[in-house]
């Protein structure tokens, strides 16, 4: 069975956890959370040469960050695919995927999620609301409107659900679970697009699974009640 080494919420280890649900891996999730000090295992730094999540083994196999775990979980299972096959789309998909993992996750998602999670929730330190205010008025506006931009009317890179609208989708839930809403009418493509890629069951599955951490955290779920109850 695989382990996934990581914690639920976090955006690059429910992109993995809904990779491994949608190709029928069996695996279990390994709590690991590495704001928490001393809370990871002591070969730690063995298992993920950068200290962060997620991590993958495959029996003798370890295989640290995200977008290498989805890649090598396409060979280790195929179907149904994660990457187009179609040169020009899979080019999109590994784009995008880079995209999200990238600018939105360090520009957006993590920046906020600091301000208003981890320095005052864990590391007891105020909430830098002019760094707060800084993204949400001069960074989202760009990222956010060019993701609106190339979102359609099916998924990011063709007809089928890739890797990059799991990694585009799997940012905006943690965006919201700390309380910054999708601003749907200006941003309408893109939150049809989350839509749809909440609703794949794979990703609902995870969802509803991760729940529990999420009530742990006090964490705002509201946003899901449609597609979980």
């Amino acid at each position: 069975m695989l382990k996934i080494h990581g914690v639920p919420i976090s955006v690059h280890t429910r992109k993995v956890i809904v990779a491994a649900r949608l190709k029928k891996l069996p695996f279990e999730v390994v709590p690991v959370v590495p704001v928490i000090p001393d809370n990871q295992p002591a070969n730690w730094r063995e298992l993920s040469p950068t200290g962060k999540i997620p991590v993958l083994q495959d029996g003798d196999y370890t295989l640290a960050d995200s977008a290498a775990i989805c890649a090598y979980l396409e060979r280790r299972q195929p179907e149904p695919p994660l990457y187009p096959s179609d040169e020009r789309r899979y080019g999109h998909a590994l784009w995008l995927e880079q995209y999200a993992g990238g600018t939105v996750f360090r520009d957006v998602v993590h920046v906020l999620f600091h301000e208003v999670v981890v320095n005052p929730k864990i590391k007891g330190i105020a909430t830098d609301q002019s760094r707060v205010d800084q993204v949400l008025t001069c960074v989202v506006p760009d990222v956010f409107g060019y993701l609106d931009a190339v979102s359609g009317e099916a998924f990011l890179a063709g007809d089928a659900p890739s890797v990059a609208d799991l990694a585009v989708a799997s940012n905006l839930v943690t965006l919201q679970y700390i309380g910054f809403a999708l601003e749907r009418e200006r941003y309408p493509k893109l939150a049809n697009l989350f839509d749809r890629v909440i609703r794949i069951p794979a990703m609902t599955d995870a969802l509803r699974a991760e729940q529990p951490v999420v009530q742990q955290m006090n964490l705002k779920s509201e946003f899901l009640n449609a597609v979980l109850n």
